[in-house]
């Protein structure tokens, strides 16, 4: 790593971890400069999801989760467990914040998932609740599932975001918004970048939610939830002109809308992403057109009240242009 930046080691205990909410005026639990990395455990499992025994099991296998649930219960206000906020030296609101996954793999050897009444994609279909444990082989990077399944790792934060304005108070974890929050976009596994327009000084940067494997939808509420072990970048781009959450992988950019009407939300991600493409030189006109020929939109999630879509713009054929 350079030598100019530091890398920090932040754990998930009690004094560390918000329970379901981004907030402007919570204190910093680390302070880094731009550019610095910082290695991270996130938890996952709030006890409404747990049958007592089944509780008891998950509790053995996922450290302080216990002592979180009985310290943070009287402030929760999402379901979330959120690691940070994080403190990025000299930023400034206004600017944007790139976030890069460098690493993330499960911390234990089980994840869960679970349907709750009135949730989910078809809660008229499925008005119980049930939640499982579902064992992980974390070598293989694979989950086992009934009928022989093996099902292939790739592993995600469905939460992550900066403070909000402080216009808008305490903000649950619950929804996306102009902040990040609960984006839930598969597409952000290790290698890609994440950008979250910046709006207070600090941007106070949270992480959570992780996912072990997810489809686009999430639909059935939750996906393979499980606590997490990662290690991100986190690095201040003043001059970047940033609205909404805009992510990055090795193939292609993404931009995104968030709604608690699915049309709107695909409404967005079509604005952004043609406000994308204008911004790196096309005409609004041609970059409308661009976009019916190349670019995909993705239901990104469906279960959070405001629902998600995201278009993914691939940037093979941007470097087309870049070539003349």
């Amino acid at each position: 790593m350079d030598s100019l930046h530091v890398k920090h080691r932040l754990r998930a205990t009690p004094d560390t971890v918000q329970w379901g909410f981004f907030d402007a005026h919570v204190e910093p639990v680390l302070r880094i400069n731009s550019g610095d990395s910082v290695e991270l455990d996130t938890i996952s499992g709030g006890p409404r999801y747990f049958k007592k025994a089944m509780q008891e099991e998950y509790y053995a296998l996922v450290p302080n989760l216990r002592e979180i649930h009985e310290k943070l219960g009287k402030n929760k206000v999402g379901p979330h467990f959120l690691t940070g906020p994080i403190e990025i030296m000299g930023a400034e609101g206004g600017q944007a914040l790139a976030v890069t996954l460098q690493s993330i793999a499960p911390a234990t050897p089980v994840g869960y998932n679970s349907i709750v009444p009135g949730k989910g994609t078809l809660p008229n279909d499925f008005p119980y609740a049930r939640a499982r444990l579902i064992k992980l082989d974390k070598e293989r990077k694979y989950a086992l599932f009934p009928e022989g399944m093996k099902l292939p790792l790739s592993p995600f934060f469905g939460n992550q975001g900066v403070a909000p304005p402080v216009s808008m108070e305490r903000v649950s974890s619950l929804a996306p918004g102009v902040h990040g929050g609960n984006i839930d976009n598969k597409e952000l596994v290790a290698g890609s970048t994440l950008y979250l327009p910046i709006h207070e000084d600090g941007a106070k940067y949270s992480v959570g939610d992780g996912h072990a494997l997810q489809g686009d939808g999430e639909l059935c509420l939750s996906a393979l939830e499980c606590s997490m072990h990662a290690t991100l970048t986190l690095e201040i781009k003043k001059d970047m002109d940033l609205r909404w959450p805009m992510g990055e992988t090795r193939t292609h950019i993404i931009c995104m809308g968030f709604s608690p009407d699915l049309n709107e939300a695909a409404e967005l991600a079509t604005r952004n992403a043609v406000g994308y493409l204008t911004s790196i030189g096309l005409n609004r006109d041609d970059a409308y057109t661009l976009s019916s020929f190349v670019v995909d939109l993705h239901v990104t999630q469906l279960v959070n009240g405001v629902k998600g879509v995201h278009a993914m713009i691939p940037k093979s054929v941007l470097a087309q242009k870049s070539k003349g």
